[in-house]
Formats: C-alpha cells, sequence, structure tokens
C-alpha cells in the first residue's frame, strides 16, 4: 500500500512539474508505412502541461467532435536538466519512463495541421502511468508498448524499431533549448492507432528487462471515453472533417464504415461501371515491366513514332520526384469546369475523386484529366498517401498539387501542373471514374501503359506493349554499341544512323555475341 502511495504521489507530482511537453511526431516504421513516408529528421509538436493526465480520468470528447483518437506511446520523463548534450550522454537525463495515450480530436486538426495545438493540447487529452519504471534501470531500445481497446490488442511494438532513438531525440532537442526536470517527451506511436468511442476503455502499457533480469511494468494506463457537455462555441475552429480524414484517422475505408469502391455510392449518371474489379486485367507482366523500366521514354516514343502514334506524350508537368522511373496501368478520373449546384451534389462525401484513389490496385496510375487548369489543387498528401498505401505506381494530374511538400516526400512519385494551395471546388467538379480522358494533351483511355522517367510521360496502347517493349530494348543495345563507337573517336557520320557498312559491321558483332553466349555454357560444364 505504501508503495502503491508512492506512485500515486510521484504520478501527479509528474503531472505538476511537466513545464512543457513535446511529442514527436512520426518514429516507428510500422507507423512510417501507414503514414506514406519516411522522416529524415525527427519533427515535434508542444503540448500544453494541463495536456496530461493520471490513470483512471476520463478522455472526454466535446459536443459535434466525431473522431477520438487514441495512440500508444512511450512517455520520457526529463531528471535533470540537459542543454546541448551528446546522444552517448543524454540517456542520463531521463529519470523515469511510463505509459501514455496521445490521444486527439481529429475533427480539430484542420486549423492547426502539423502543431496539433486544439487537437491534441486539451486539457487532460494524454494520460500518463500509472507506474513510473526508472529508466537507468532499463535499455532504452528494450522496451515494448501494446495499446487495448475494451481487452482487444491493437498496437504492439519494440522501441528497437525506432528511427530515431531515445537518446537522439534528447539529443536534438537539448541542441536550441533547454530540457527542464519534469519535461515530458511523448516518443511517437506505432501502426495501430486508431478511434475510440464513448464507452470504450482505452489501456496502455509499457515493459521492459532490467539490467538485473527483472521485467518491470507500467501496468495498464487505463482511462474510459467519455461524451462531454462541453459544446465549442463559434469564436474560433469548429469541428470538420472529410472522409479522407475519417480514413485517415480509422486506418482505413473499411474500418471507418465508408463504401468501398465498386458497390453502390453516390455518383453521377455519367460514371461507369468499370470502375469496380470487373476491370479488365493489366497487359503488363513483370517481364514486360523489367523491358520498359530498361529503357527510355524518349526510346519508347521513337518505337511508337514508327507505328503512327505520334501524339503519345503527356506534357507540360512537373514531378514530385525529378528522375523517378515508373512504369504502370492506366487508371483515370475526369474532372468538369465547376458548377455551384453540381459540386453541392457530386463535389462533397465520397466523390468520384475518393472512389478512384481507393479503388486503385497495386501498379495502377491514376491519370486525371483537369482541363489543363492550374488555378486549383486536384491532389492533396491524404489521397496521395491512399494510393501510396494501396501500392498504386504513381499519380499524374495536368491541374495543380496541393500539400505539395509533403506530396514530395512520399515514396509514390507525382506529376502535375504546379504546386497550388486551392481546394478542388474551385475550379472543378469530380465527375467520373475510367472514362477515356485528356490529360497534358495526350488521350489515355483506362488500361493503357503509362511509362515516366526524366524525359516525360509516354502512353502506350495495350496491344502495342510487347512489340515496343521489344523494339526498344534492340534499338538501346545498337544505341549502346555506336555509343561505344562514338567514345572510340569514329565520327557520326554514316554511323548514326548507320550506313550499310556501319551496319554490316553491327550484324557482324552480334552474330560473334550470339556465338560467345553460346560457348559459354558449354566451356562452364567442363570445369571442376
Amino acid at each position: 500500500m505504501e508503495r502503491a502511495e508512492q506512485h500515486d504521489q510521484l504520478r501527479q507530482d509528474t503531472i505538476s512539474a511537466a513545464g512543457k511537453v513535446i511529442a514527436v511526431h512520426l518514429n516507428y516504421p510500422s507507423r512510417a508505412a501507414q503514414r506514406g513516408r519516411t522522416p529524415a529528421v525527427p519533427s515535434y509538436f508542444l503540448k500544453p502541461g494541463r495536456s496530461l493526465a493520471l490513470d483512471g480520468a476520463e478522455l472526454a470528447r466535446p459536443k459535434g467532435v466525431e473522431l477520438l483518437t487514441v495512440e500508444g506511446e512511450v512517455a520520457l520523463i526529463i531528471g535533470a536538466a540537459a542543454r546541448n548534450v551528446s546522444p552517448e550522454d543524454a540517456w542520463a537525463h531521463v529519470s523515469h519512463v511510463t505509459a501514455a495515450n496521445d490521444a486527439g480530436l481529429a475533427d480539430l486538426r484542420w486549423p492547426d495541421k502539423g502543431s496539433n495545438l486544439r487537437s491534441k493540447g486539451g486539457d487532460g487529452i494524454a494520460p500518463i502511468g500509472p507506474v513510473l519504471l526508472p529508466a537507468q534501470e532499463l535499455d532504452p531500445a528494450g522496451l515494448r508498448v501494446r495499446m487495448w481497446i475494451n481487452g482487444k490488442l491493437i498496437q504492439e511494438d519494440s522501441t528497437a524499431t525506432l528511427f530515431f532513438p531515445f537518446s537522439q531525440l534528447i539529443a536534438d532537442l537539448s541542441r536550441l533549448m533547454t530540457l527542464e526536470p519534469g519535461d515530458v517527451i511523448l516518443t511517437g506511436t506505432p501502426a495501430g492507432a486508431t478511434v475510440a468511442q464513448p464507452g470504450d476503455v482505452v489501456e496502455v502499457e509499457v515493459d521492459g528487462e532490467a539490467a538485473d533480469g527483472a521485467m518491470l511494468t507500467t501496468g495498464r494506463l487505463a482511462n474510459k471515453v467519455v461524451e462531454s457537455g462541453l459544446v465549442l462555441e463559434p469564436f474560433g475552429a469548429l469541428p470538420k472533417l472529410t472522409d479522407a480524414d475519417r480514413i485517415d484517422a480509422w486506418g482505413s475505408a473499411e474500418a471507418a464504415g465508408i463504401t468501398a469502391a465498386g458497390e453502390a455510392a453516390p455518383s453521377s449518371s455519367t460514371e461507369p461501371a468499370a470502375a469496380g474489379d470487373d476491370r479488365p486485367k493489366s497487359v503488363l507482366t513483370p517481364e514486360l515491366i523489367e523491358k520498359l523500366k530498361s529503357v527510355g521514354t524518349a526510346t519508347l516514343s521513337v518505337q511508337l513514332r514508327k507505328r503512327g502514334m505520334q501524339n503519345c506524350h503527356i506534357e507540360g508537368l512537373t514531378p514530385t520526384h525529378p528522375g523517378a522511373k515508373v512504369v504502370g496501368t492506366a487508371r483515370t478520373l475526369r474532372y468538369i469546369p465547376a458548377r455551384e449546384d453540381l459540386f453541392k451534389e457530386f463535389g462533397g462525401g465520397y466523390n468520384a475523386q475518393k472512389r478512384a484513389v481507393d479503388s486503385l490496385r497495386p501498379g495502377d496510375i491514376l491519370v486525371m484529366d483537369a482541363r489543363g487548369e492550374k488555378g486549383t489543387g486536384t491532389l492533396g498528401d491524404v489521397l496521395a498517401l491512399r494510393a501510396q498505401v494501396l501500392g498504386a505506381a504513381a499519380i499524374i494530374t495536368d491541374g495543380g498539387i496541393r500539400d505539395f511538400g509533403p506530396v514530395s516526400g512520399m515514396d509514390i512519385p507525382a506529376w502535375g501542373a504546379n504546386p497550388h494551395p486551392a481546394v478542388l471546388g474551385r475550379r472543378h467538379v469530380p465527375w467520373s471514374v475510367d472514362d477515356t480522358i485528356a490529360c497534358g494533351g495526350a488521350a489515355v483511355v483506362p488500361g493503357d501503359v503509362i511509362v515516366g522517367d526524366e524525359d516525360g510521360l509516354v502512353v502506350i496502347p495495350p496491344a502495342l506493349v510487347a512489340e515496343v517493349a521489344e523494339d526498344a530494348v534492340v534499338q538501346e543495345r545498337m544505341e549502346a554499341w555506336v555509343a561505344d563507337r562514338v567514345t572510340e573517336g569514329h565520327p557520326v557520320d554514316g554511323l548514326f544512323p548507320m550506313n550499310a557498312e556501319w551496319k554490316a559491321k553491327y550484324e557482324a558483332y552480334l552474330a560473334g555475341h550470339a556465338q560467345s553466349d553460346q560457348a559459354a555454357p558449354q566451356q562452364g560444364a567442363h570445369r571442376p
């Protein structure tokens, strides 16, 4: 009983002593895979000290708020002031480790996105505890964090997987600010963070092995979600959500209860039925993809021109990943010019844009027809993330890209006309999925093969892909031989393009190369 009372006092003192609470945005690879980006350096946001609460405190969801998110984390409590400390010395400045639930109100992220002040700064929104573990008896890379909702395990991960070890976080922060005794660092959450509803009991536990081999545990930090009587007055931002926000908070469209692509959903009468799983299979095989990735779009353009295809280039777009090489199958999305009544009926909710993104399959490239209109965004970070999570190869739009910085930081390449901060409805109504469209001056039919590299984007009809890929490989092999001759000092006249004399030399080279290939296995067969 005496030990329990000591822990109660220690926890209460910790709440009172927290001068600042610093939270890490992204630190677990499992969470980064969900978010679709890998941070190069740690990033943080600040929370008021009064955002902390104790085990047993209620997590209050204000009136009008739909999404109270919960995230299990390891919390560090600073015991000795740290200013410009090295990573080697940083851990010595931590006095205790405990469990934390970095809960938030997702409906209020939109005005302070990134800083999270209103969504994660409210009084009592971040419980910690129940037991504070002595940090110096623990291996900071050997801790486990778990979260349950109503007894069901939702999250589990190890601090051995962190992008940024605890010592790096402390050293990084201490370069520019003094970490004072009592300050709390919330070190990031793994995959599985989700939404809790009123009546749910959320539990978080952190455990690890002490130096003497004993298992130390914080016990389960348990907090119940309740519907509070607080009404947010319209002095500032009020709760606002999109279906993309719901998918992001819950982790998937299915968990959010949002209609999946291909099922009955509000749509315009112009949308074809081909947006579901009855779409024809891609003509791309692993062998074809390998061939197409091995050649340049300039070579493919030559091969298409030989077949009478002059207008096969998507032009005038800027890549988020200069130099990226992509090969994929076209899926299409068409916008029509903004009209207020049509946008009201078809622009909100689970519209054609969201259905197109949600229906992407691995290897798809979503191509958007924005009519070359540059005055608004047609893609943002959440939908780009969703496309990446689904395994899409790229996104192409001849309209603007919002959140250009975050989109550029994702693994999925995108091409757009320009960055633009305005929302979709300023110039567009999302109208149809998998129609034949125009993008960047090129006609694109669903199922076309798209290849992109530093030279640009080409569109290849499915019926021509196999022969174009094969002939492109042959062409680049020949051009490599020509380049070798130029390197040797030969003039290009008669060599490029080759006259009869040079063609004979090249054919002799090919014949000799073929004989060498055939002889190699026979020679090898006699080796011991």
